[in-house]
């Protein structure tokens, strides 16, 4: 396959980060080099894993460079030596200047989100967490603050009202990958847009997209029937949001986490956090505005279940929630 004008170095690390390489490759791009995290122990044998964007670039021939530090000189003189005329960024660590600077054309970044909104680590799960309709991918130049460059290309994506953020992960996904080849694409033929991002904002504040802690996972059953709803869908599948089951007698606590339910909205009298099992199949947790009905949930040390499943071997009507 012939290869097009630019050099370009790639630098990402999950699976999110793969499709947009493969289609740059398929595309017949010049990637001189692909930067990735370094191969980390993992599992209970703690052998060593590597990226999946690795994964990929050994298997499509791709120069893979694994630094521990970026500033590190002997990273740097490599970085340089492949003369990149574009760097882009897909889901990576932040860069320093250093790094973001030195090709030519600049470093652009694929970011999960309508920017200026849902900058930061986590946008695909507060977007669903914070119960928004709409969600997207921005390329964009990077700049010394944290995803604030000026935007060059944007696409839109629905939110369901089922949609989780595993959902949401993969549609953005596959919008990405066509929305960096074609921002790459613009770049080479030097025809496209940058919009400053405060200018985006019009004077308001942006809503931030912050790293999520196991506190923000932990469900708030005094929260209404909407936003537990979207708390729970917005951390699904990874990383889970959980809550806590105190047994009524021992006062043991075990962990629980909760994959998915549905919401019944409708008036009662139960206390708010009163679970209710129904017949070993299901079981409920009364709530400000309704009922959450837990249908996939995960024991400490056990795998991910339905709830009937879980019903079999755990007797819910002897706990409470935390």
């Amino acid at each position: 396959m012939s290869q097009r004008g630019l050099r370009i170095v790639y630098m990402g690390t999950p699976d999110f980060a793969v499709l947009p390489l493969k289609r740059l490759v398929e595309a017949g791009h010049r990637i001189v080099g692909v930067v990735t995290n370094p191969d980390k122990p993992a599992g209970r044998g703690q052998q060593l894993q590597e990226s999946a964007v690795k994964k990929y670039a050994r298997e499509a021939g791709l120069r893979i460079l694994q630094p521990e530090r970026f500033r590190s000189e002997a990273f740097l003189e490599e970085l340089r030596g492949l003369e990149a005329d574009l760097q882009l960024v897909v889901a990576f660590k932040m860069l320093p200047e250093v790094v973001w600077s030195m090709p030519r054309l600049g470093t652009v970044n694929l970011h999960a989100s309508l920017l200026p909104d849902y900058r930061g680590a986590a946008p695909i799960n507060w977007a669903v967490m914070n119960g928004e309709k709409i969600s997207g991918v921005s390329t964009f130049l990077l700049k010394h603050e944290i995803d604030t460059g000026n935007v060059i290309f944007q696409e839109k994506v629905a939110i369901t009202e089922e949609m989780t953020a595993g959902d949401l992960h993969d549609c953005l996904m596959e919008k990405g990958a066509d929305l960096l080849l074609r921002t790459v694409e613009a770049i080479e033929a030097g025809d496209y847009p940058l919009q400053e991002q405060h200018v985006l904002l019009n004077g308001r504040e942006p809503i931030h997209a912050p790293k999520i802690f196991k506190e923000d996972m932990k469900i708030d059953w005094a929260k209404p029937l909407e936003v537990l709803y979207n708390h729970i869908r917005g951390l699904a599948p990874f990383p889970a949001a959980w809550t806590e089951l105190r047994h009524r007698v021992s006062g043991t606590v075990v962990a629980l986490k909760v994959f998915k339910s549905e919401r019944i909205a409708c008036e009662h009298n139960y206390r708010v956090g009163e679970i209710v099992a129904h017949g070993g199949k299901s079981f409920e947790v009364y709530v400000h505005g309704g009922i959450l009905r837990i249908l996939e949930v995960q024991l400490a040390g056990k795998k991910r279940m339905t709830t009937e499943e879980f019903l079999r071997g755990f007797r819910l009507e002897e706990y409470q929630i935390q």
